[in-house]
């Protein structure tokens, strides 16, 4: 039957993304749940299973005030009122917050107002306007970027969440995007309609990866040459590290790469890059000064101390962060790309050739007279239109204002009470996977814990030694380890290889699951392996 299902496996489910082959896991897991005694376990998505709840009560509070401003303006009978008006609307605020003291959320809007003008030094109406306005969604968000405040506020947020406090000297420009996927996307495109990136250019991508920096540069409309840079940095026992051999890292000083991808901390291992790997990629800029480089920053918030590229190498680096796991906000699409005022990207577009910059000209000239002047990061928003809807452009204003209120969520926590139980509350689901797949790991401050990658090979390995790993990569598809996990136990994990990382390897989310469900998932990984070892002690008449 196994040998029947590997070649089923071989033939029809090895090309497919580790995303789109979900269903056929999930659908072999829910057979065994159907049939037997189990509860679908699915470990294969990143969706949290928690929520912050204190900017999200702020952000139903300071509704119900911006209704009553608006109430307040006129209302007609047949449920119309007017818009909110600007001046006076802080004293306005004030009042409604003493009147409404008790309601859940004020306080934290009383707390963050307090904030923004004492440490942001923002003008009291203009603020509240910005939230009132923003909040009823009455106007296209204006700037199409992002709103002032909302970006004032959430730079901020960023040097904690992405500097480790010690921000670059140069001010990091935001864009307000739907989620890090799309910021992505839109950077890919206006890469390649800008001429920085063309046909065939080459690229590096740090694998292990999110997949659709594997899938994106294979389109036929980018067609990238793509040399992977692989975590595959080994303790003397045999281990993974999951770093990165500055070695390999070295090779991007060949001026024929034009940009680096990087996933940081790494998805799905879930490490931040050590200080080596990044004193690598500085001394690559150094020989390299063009490189453009592209990190996606979403799981920096794991981690204590965290550092972004874009702290250490502004010049070079934009970023995508999300608020989607940290504040398990998947559904609000809440992201920023930060990109430094004076950057290599802006730099290259101004050493185009004359022929591309008058295609550009062409391309743009509805937005700007000055289209040279027009920077890059402003030509990602209005790619995201498709240009000629530019003036609608942003991620909407309601969006905006939830991203603002989490961001002083953190902000106004200055003892990170909020970070250190999320830190926590991850790593303790990732001691009960570790310690029930009889394993006991090392802390390791690089770990960010939201996944968890499991090397099978080692683990077989370290078990029964290499003659057992040797039977099992023989034998075996590597993707059987999966669908035996999915139809035996009913818990569903993904395949590693899909991103890049070992052939061997699963990746497990510590997110959207109980502490106790881990315990479980240990144990039926421990038991795959342990069936494995059963078969092959079988085939030797044992």
């Amino acid at each position: 039957m196994e040998k029947q299902q590997n070649i089923q496996l071989d033939a029809e489910l090895s090309k497919l993304s580790p995303f789109e082959l979900k269903g056929r896991i999930i659908a072999a897991a829910d057979e065994k749940v159907k049939n037997a005694a189990y509860t679908l376990l699915n470990a294969g998505r990143g969706n949290p299973n928690w929520i912050a709840i204190e900017a999200r009560r702020a952000f139903f509070a300071l509704g119900q005030f911006a209704m009553d401003e608006c109430a307040g303006n006129w209302t007609l009978p047949e449920g119309i009122a007017g818009i909110p008006v600007k001046e006076g609307i802080s004293v306005r605020f004030e009042q409604w917050m003493r009147d409404h003291q008790t309601l859940a959320g004020v306080d934290f809007l009383r707390r963050a107002y307090e904030y923004s003008l004492v440490e942001l030094a923002a003008d009291a109406d203009a603020l509240v306007y910005e939230w009132a306005d923003g909040i009823t969604g009455d106007h296209y968000p204006t700037p199409p970027r992002i709103l002032q405040y909302t970006e004032v506020i959430t730079r901020k947020f960023l040097d904690w969440a992405l500097c480790s406090g010690n921000p670059p000297q140069d001010t990091l420009d935001l864009f307000a995007v739907e989620g890090s996927t799309a910021g992505m996307c839109y950077c890919f495109d206006v890469l390649k309609h800008n001429f920085l990136l063309n046909k065939g250019d080459n690229i590096a991508l740090m694998v292990p990866v999110f997949t659709p920096y594997i899938e994106i540069p294979e389109l036929s409309e980018f067609d990238y040459t793509v040399l992977n840079v692989s975590a595959d940095m080994m303790t003397p026992d045999g281990k993974h590290t999951w770093q990165y051999d500055p070695k390999d890292i070295a090779r991007l000083k060949d001026p024929k790469y034009k940009m680096l991808f990087v996933t940081n901390p790494s998805n799905p291992p879930s490490y931040e890059l050590d200080r080596q790997t990044v004193e690598a990629i500085k001394d690559v800029v150094k020989a390299n000064p063009d490189l453009m480089i592209l990190t996606d920053d979403v799981y920096g918030t794991f981690v204590r101390g965290y550092r972004s590229l874009i702290a250490d190498l502004p010049f070079n680096a934009m970023s995508c962060y999300s608020f989607s796991k940290y504040y398990g906000a998947t559904g609000w699409r809440l992201s920023v790309t930060a990109i430094s005022r004076n950057n290599v990207f802006d730099k290259l577009l101004a050493a185009l050739p004359q022929d591309k910059k008058d295609a550009l000209d062409k391309r743009y000239e509805s937005l700007t007279v000055d289209v040279p002047g027009l920077k890059f990061i402003d030509r990602m928003v209005a790619e995201s239109r498709l240009i000629a809807l530019n003036h609608t452009a942003g991620l909407s204003t309601p969006q905006q204002i939830q991203m603002s209120l989490m961001a002083l969520g953190t902000l106004l926590d200055s003892q990170d009470v909020y970070h250190e139980r999320m830190i926590r509350l991850i790593h303790d689901r990732y001691e009960a996977l570790w310690d029930n797949f009889g394993f006991k790991m090392p802390d390791d401050p690089m770990r960010a814990d939201y996944y968890s990658e499991i090397d099978l090979m080692v683990w077989a390995k370290e078990l029964h030694g290499q003659e057992f790993a040797d039977y099992i990569n023989a034998n075996y598809n590597p993707l059987s380890a999966v669908f035996r996990l999915a139809s035996e136990t009913g818990a569903v994990v993904l395949n590693g290889d899909g991103f890049d990382g070992p052939k061997w390897s699963i990746r497990v989310s510590l997110a959207n699951l109980d502490k106790d469900d881990y315990v479980k998932i240990g144990k039926y990984i421990r038991q795959i392996l342990e069936q494995y070892a059963d078969e092959w002690m079988a085939s030797k008449g044992k």
